[in-house]
């Protein structure tokens, strides 16, 4: 199982991680569609080919084939998407009014469940650090009906996943 390879390649001061890792993937609070992707949402946005590979291998056990491009739909939109909401706050109020100008079509049609896609749209932006997007698509999830447990359930994901990458881009450094 490529979950367990990922927690057996984690050294001894990542055994947090190990341990969330283990919790986390036995969430309670997410249905397997909704944990899944954002593990693979998570890994994808992660930039970490080990992590990518390894938690695809085993999502793939517990994800549809849609599911899999929603979430590495989620991923890539995000990416884009965190990177330009960020720059225009910066920016300042005299570019709020600027046209965004960039295509995000699958957020309109992306082929599984919108809470679902939006969860993991929210997974990404905690992992790229865009307080505009989490706080859009964190608003959305709970007017879809999804709790604050649930949602903060993928954040978490979104932390123990980009801190077990971090280790093993450290542990190939070494």
């Amino acid at each position: 199982m490529s979950i367990d390879n990922l927690k057996s390649s984690l050294p001894e001061y990542a055994k947090d991680q190990k341990l969330n890792l283990g919790t986390l993937t036995r969430s309670t609070e997410l249905n397997e569609e909704q944990l899944w992707g954002s593990m693979l949402a998570a890994a994808a946005a992660t930039r970490n080919d080990t992590v990518l590979s390894e938690i695809m291998e085993e999502a793939k056990e517990h994800l549809s084939a849609e599911a899999i491009e929603a979430a590495l739909g989620a991923a890539t939109v995000m990416a884009m998407n965190n990177v330009a909401y960020r720059a225009k706050g910066w920016m300042g109020e005299d570019y709020a009014q600027v046209k965004f100008g960039l295509r995000m079509n699958i957020i309109a049609k992306p082929g599984v469940e919108k809470a679902n896609f939006e969860l993991w749209n929210t997974v990404v932006s905690a992992i790229n650090g865009c307080e505009h997007c989490l706080v859009a698509h964190s608003k959305t999830l709970q007017e879809e009906g999804m709790t604050k447990e649930q949602i903060w359930e993928g954040v978490k994901i979104a932390g123990v996943i980009q801190a077990i990458a971090q280790t093993i881009q450290v542990e190939a450094a070494r």
